[in-house]
């Protein structure tokens, strides 16, 4: 994977891959891997199974695309999306294990997991939850204390990370509309997730560049971004995440993981 020059100013492109199950398939992840740096790849409680992890971090591999472990609630049957009052000690062990899954197949397919980002209603709620984000920076730090961890800013999950020696990665969201406070309008609301590709473009740069994005009131809200996220799974993410890079050079921003690929 190309590197920009030295000076010039990057930026990360992940996306929730591997969240197939089964028979059922969920999204593009060959075609969404040939346009990102970053895979967010699903460790089996929320989505995804062994053949479809297996897969994913050998096609990430081929493509020197970064492979992170996508953590998250043990909620097949809600897609990871509802909260769990999972006790800190539990979570602590169940992302653990998912870590320990995905690396697995990571080495198998000769990369290894790079970085770690939690998926879903685990995400939002280590935003301001401050037991369960300490049990996952707990489980990151046992594991191994190098991982870089991707998350809100601003989020009590960053925060803690960062006390605890973890490199901390800010990240935004290509086509998740924001409140005024600078979170992700929840996904049962009208408009919280975007579908126009070039409107979607527009805000990366803008996010990218300015370090800015215009919230559902108008209202414009300062974000930190070392990673934009594109969403795997929702309609139109090839186009969209085609568009997002695309935008990005056209603005002089080069493209470029976070993490250094690893190698088994």
């Amino acid at each position: 994977m190309a590197v920009p020059p030295p000076g010039t100013a990057t930026i990360d492109l992940n996306s929730d891959l591997g969240e197939s199950f089964g028979r059922w398939t969920l999204g593009d992840d060959d075609a969404v891997l040939e346009v990102v740096t970053s895979a967010n790849v699903a460790c089996g409680f929320h989505a995804g199974d062994p053949t479809v992890l297996r897969r994913t971090c050998e096609r990430a591999a081929e493509r020197g695309v970064v492979v992170g472990a996508q953590v998250g609630y043990r909620d097949l049957a809600g897609f990871g999306r509802r909260f769990v009052d999972v006790e800190p000690t539990d979570l602590t062990n169940d992302v653990l294990y998912q870590i320990g899954a995905l690396e697995a197949f990571a080495r198998v397919a000769g990369t290894r997991v790079a970085y770690v980002k939690p998926h879903g209603a685990l995400y939002n709620a280590i935003v301001a939850h401050e037991a369960q984000a300490a049990a996952v920076v707990a489980a990151v730090r046992l594991w191994d204390p190098s991982l870089p961890v991707l998350g809100l800013p601003g989020s009590r999950f960053l925060d803690l990370a960062g006390r605890a020696g973890l490199r901390t990665v800010a990240e935004a969201f290509a086509d998740r509309a924001y409140t005024p406070a600078g979170t992700l309008v929840p996904r049962r609301e009208p408009g919280a997730v975007l579908h126009d590709a070039g409107e979607i473009a527009r805000r990366c740069v803008r996010m990218a560049t300015a370090g800015e994005v215009e919230a559902v009131d108008g209202s414009v809200v300062a974000v930190d971004v070392g990673s934009v996220c594109v969403h795997g799974d929702t309609p139109g993410a090839v186009a969209i995440a085609r568009a997002v890079r695309e935008a990005l050079a056209a603005a002089g921003v080069g493209i470029a993981p976070f993490a250094r690929p690893a190698t088994g």
